[in-house]
């Protein structure tokens, strides 16, 4: 399979990724629209990789995989603390910070 097909399907990924981060106000679909960029990007470097032949773009994307781990676990302590205190996950209303 060529690796054009790759990259096609990863900047579909990061194209619904963005689209979800921008268009939506509701910040778990806001967090999954950065899990879909990080994917897309991890989808890219891997195409890369196995183009060149060279498995540093795999331990690479292995460390990116897990940043995002930490990223959304981060972020749904952030989520679940916002809720708590505002019974709400709206972004907008997440901005108003004074309780």
């Amino acid at each position: 399979m060529p690796t054009s097909y790759y990259l096609i399907l990863s900047f579909v990924l990061f194209l619904i990724g963005t689209a979800g981060v921008l268009l939506r106000r509701n910040a778990l679909i806001v967090l999954m629209g950065i899990e879909l960029q990080i994917n897309g990007g991890n989808l890219a470097l891997l195409a890369f990789s196995r183009q060149l032949n060279d498995l540093k773009g795999h331990v690479f994307a292995f460390l990116i995989i897990a940043l995002a781990a930490a990223e959304a676990a981060v972020g749904l302590a952030i989520l679940v603390g916002l809720f708590r205190s505002r019974q709400t996950i709206n972004l907008d209303e997440a901005t108003l910070m004074k309780r």
